[in-house]
């Protein structure tokens, strides 16, 4: 099969774009001398191996007309091959490109695919059309490549999720990860029980601004909606003809707020044994102790009966079944749920929620298909009811989940909240756009490294993938999800994609910018600071603070004032960290040839006699919140809202003493610091906090204490006394210990989180 769309050319001093433009980076690039330019005498020729459906992809990547002729090409050609003995790794491909033509040679027709995606980058990265002569050999580090996005909190058009699904292709990722159902919204029709559609598929309202700001606040509109079977089907044939599975997730047993509005006979009994409920879908964000009765069988037939449709929607191997943060506390009191656990022989809650996933496996099985849920499915330890081989894992909780799942030779996916959950702030900039929590910037994506360095060769065989996750509370339009989306997915591609050693991040920001103009064209809404400062805060050996600042702009100067004045092209230059010595604002800002290029950056720092000084912790900060230094705790910059920073230090379940020497005695009559207090995040005040004071080290005296810590979110302590000597202050604080029942994470640990120590 032959069919025409362009022509070649050779220049021997190419001095445009060329292949490392490409992301996600190819595992091996050769140039060669010339280059090749499509234009009209140019004929694609097709093996018989190659599908029909991969001849009409190519007029869709490549923009082309293209005319069937019986003839063989006298003039240049793109030739198409399926040769998996050339090409021994699945969806693997080498595109060669020569003066007189171009030959793509593919593992298989998805092979062809991706071949045809690095095609289509070279020729948009050259508008001229003309691309440097080279021999591309490309396959995928991972199987699996996927990104997930959350239609329960908002929902999208049709279009927007083909759109999504062509960018997933565009950069290779394989597996578009459905989220259908949550608590606020039940978003795919079920023809048995229309109920869903009717009912479940609605809330009253929606919560406006963030829900740790309280009292929330709701904007009084009812919001809903669902897709229908034919949409689902019409979706998946998309993603399919773009070599993308999609992974549906129904979520059970818990966040099932919006299916127990519509079953209200599937919750958990009252104590009495009187039904449970009210429901309704949720209007606000968060965990809810309204879960799917376990010791209902009625709950396992509807469940199953509604897994059977999705079965027939959607070809995957695996179905998601969520069975994350489920809370135990109706399960607790539920007279059948307890029946449950004495009948089967379980020993407590945890082990129900095994027994439930198990028997919902159990049916996926019978159908041909395999389960998949998040690390809480691992959750129990009865032997008896040990998921199956076959079920996979994605570990979002951290990396723990995985390594666990991979030493049972269970499949796992890599998609940790710290590095990949594009809800996350990409930037510390206050003009950011409302998020959900933390701070998560394109850096720290692409700097994540899917394969545990604890585990042995076979058991990180195991290993299939990475995932992001896109949680959508906080995007309510499709411009919204892809400036959360984007670039850090592409970083995501990457990893997916790139063998580890090739992977460089300033390469891939160097490719990022000359992608930016492709992504213009497809119309995506994404972030365009990746280059505006960063900035770091160190304490020196001679206990002074310095603050560093850099970036990723090639060719760009950083200019800035000390005095809080918005820094010009005539502001100080710089050139080295700056030392701090008082309390002041710094800003900052990028210029190329005198212009300013981004966003002015801030930085508030509050000099005290405490700044710079020496810290004693014990016990020492916990997991994430435990920083390199102790010295954090007094380089002059205060903890904000975004947490995960590194400015907040953080214990898990213990009662910090932290001391702070001042060198010499001093005259102090105030000692300052902030607790942050996040319940939904099992970030909880302490109930006491005591600042004593001494001039030896040894004997200390209370000079003040606080036991009400009222604000959710930052609690300001602001201990003030009658002046005195000192020269050693110490913090005491008496945490919550374990989380209470009915509080998102009960039964666990409650972090306890403080910032900076501020001595007056």
């Amino acid at each position: 099969m032959i069919i025409g769309f362009g022509w070649a050319s050779c220049f021997a001093q190419p001095t445009f774009s060329d292949s490392t433009g490409l992301i996600p980076r190819p595992v091996s690039v050769r140039f060669r001398s010339g280059t090749f330019t499509l234009a009209r005498q140019t004929r694609l020729l097709a093996d018989k191996s190659v599908p029909v459906a991969t001849l009409t992809m190519v007029r869709q990547l490549l923009g082309f007309s293209l005319p069937t002729t019986s003839s063989t090409p006298t003039a240049s050609a793109l030739r198409l091959r399926i040769d998996s003995t050339t090409i021994p790794k699945p969806e693997g491909y080498r595109l060669t490109i020569r003066p007189t033509g171009i030959d793509l040679i593919g593992h298989d027709d998805t092979g062809l695919f991706f071949g045809l995606q690095s095609l289509r980058q070279l020729l948009e990265l050259s508008p001229s059309g003309r691309i440097l002569c080279q021999q591309i050999d490309d396959y995928p580090r991972f199987p699996y490549r996927g990104m997930q996005l959350d239609v329960s909190r908002h929902l999208f058009p049709v279009s927007f999720i083909r759109k999504y699904i062509d960018l997933l292709a565009r950069y290779k990722l394989n597996t578009f990860h459905w989220h259908l159902t949550d608590d606020q919204g039940w978003r795919v029709e079920i023809k048995r029980y229309p109920q869903l559609q009717q009912t479940a598929a609605y809330r009253a309202q929606t919560l406006i601004g963030h829900k740790k700001e309280l009292p929330h606040r709701f904007d009084g509109k009812r919001y809903g909606g669902f897709y229908t079977q034919d949409e689902v089907r019409a979706i998946v044939r998309y993603a399919a003809d773009r070599h993308i599975t999609v992974i549906p997730e129904i979520e059970m047993p818990g966040h099932a707020l919006a299916a127990l509005s519509a079953f209200p006979q599937l919750g958990c009994q009252k104590p009495d044994g009187s039904p449970g409920g009210p429901y309704a879908a949720a209007t606000f964000w968060g965990i809810f102790d309204d879960v799917f009765c376990a010791g209902n069988d009625s709950t396992f037939t509807m469940l199953t009966n509604v897994l059977d449709e999705v079965i027939g929607l959607f070809p995957s191997r695996y179905i998601h079944i969520g069975g994350d943060e489920c809370p135990k506390v109706r399960w607790q009191t539920c007279p059948r749920c307890q029946a449950r656990i004495r009948s089967e022989k379980l020993a407590n809650e945890n082990e129900l929620q095994r027994y439930f996933i198990r028997r919902i496996e159990k049916h996926l099985n019978r159908r041909g298909r395999q389960l998949i849920g998040w690390d809480e499915i691992l959750e129990g330890h009865n032997p008896n009811l040990r998921l199956s081989d076959s079920a996979a894992v994605m570990s979002w909780r951290g990396i723990e989940g995985g390594i666990q799942a991979m030493r049972q030779h269970h499949y796992a996916i890599m998609t940790p909240e710290s590095h990949v959950y594009f809800d996350y702030y990409q930037s510390l900039h206050p003009d950011e756009p409302l998020a959900a929590a933390g701070y998560t910037p394109l850096r720290k994506t692409y700097s994540y490294e899917p394969t545990p360095d604890s585990l042995r060769a076979d058991e990180a065989r195991y290993l299939l993938g990475v995932q992001g996750n896109v949680w959508t509370e906080y995007m309510p339009t499709p411009d919204k999800a892809e400036y959360m989306v984007f670039p850090r997915l592409l970083a995501l591609a990457e990893t997916g994609w790139t063998p580890r050693p090739q992977r460089n991040y300033p390469d891939f920001l160097r490719r990022l910018r000359q992608q930016r103009p492709l992504l213009d064209r497809q119309h995506v809404h994404y972030d365009p600071h990746v280059d505006e400062p960063t900035d770091t805060v160190s304490v020196s050996p001679a206990g002074q603070v310095l603050y560093a600042l850099t970036t990723t702009r090639p060719g760009a100067q950083l200019r800035y004032t000390t005095d809080g004045s918005a820094p010009t092209s005539h502001s100080l230059l710089y050139t080295q960290p700056i030392a701090v010595t008082q309390s002041s604002t710094i800003r900052s800002a990028l210029f190329i040839d005198g212009r300013q290029q981004d966003r002015v950056v801030s930085q508030a720092f509050t000099i005290s006699k405490a700044t710079g000084k020496s810290v004693t912790v014990d016990p020492l900060p916990s997991g994430a919140y435990r920083p390199a230094s102790m010295q954090v705790l007094v380089n002059g910059r205060a903890g904000t809202t975004r947490y995960n920073t590194g400015e907040w230090v953080g214990f898990s379940g213990t009662d910090p003493t932290i001391v702070v020497d001042l060198d010499s005695l001093q005259t102090i009559s105030q000692v300052s610091t902030h607790i942050l207090a996040y319940r939904w995040q099992r970030m909880w005040p302490p109930k006491q906090l005591r600042v004593s004071v001494s001039t030896d080290g040894n004997t200390y005296r209370t000079v003040y204490e606080q036991t009400q810590f009222p604000v959710n979110g930052i609690n300001p302590v602001d201990g003030r006394f009658t002046p005195t000597q000192a020269r050693f202050v110490r913090i005491q604080a008496t945490g919550q210990g374990t989380i209470p029942a009915g509080e998102y994470g009960a039964g666990g640990k409650a972090w306890l989180l403080l910032d900076e120590v501020i001595v007056r």
